[in-house]
């Protein structure tokens, strides 16, 4: 059974980050969407389980969909150039 999380707005100023989904006791199997309405790309920094920190860049005016297992965070990093904002929603496995 899936399930849905709330959809989640942020609005990050240049260079600061943000976490949007923690499971500090083992990880999950979720999915992440991304959307990036902002004037600036914003980058999605995905933590799991006993993996390497990956980060996808979101270009403006797009979106990312990734699907991960044993995820213990998904957080968002406004760069240095600019304020990001936009949507995030995760769905739990």
């Amino acid at each position: 059974m899936a399930i849905l999380l709330p959809l989640q707005f942020y609005n990050l100023p240049a260079g600061v980050g943000k976490s949007y989904y923690e499971n500090l006791s083992g990880g999950a199997n979720a999915s992440v969407t991304v959307n990036n309405n902002g004037p600036f790309p914003v980058s999605l920094v995905i933590t799991r389980v006993n993996a390497p920190v990956v980060t996808y860049v979101v270009p403006v005016n797009s979106s990312l969909s990734i699907t991960a297992s044993q995820v213990l965070v998904f957080a968002l990093l406004a760069n240095q150039g600019g304020a990001a904002s936009g949507t995030i929603e995760v769905a739990l496995a």
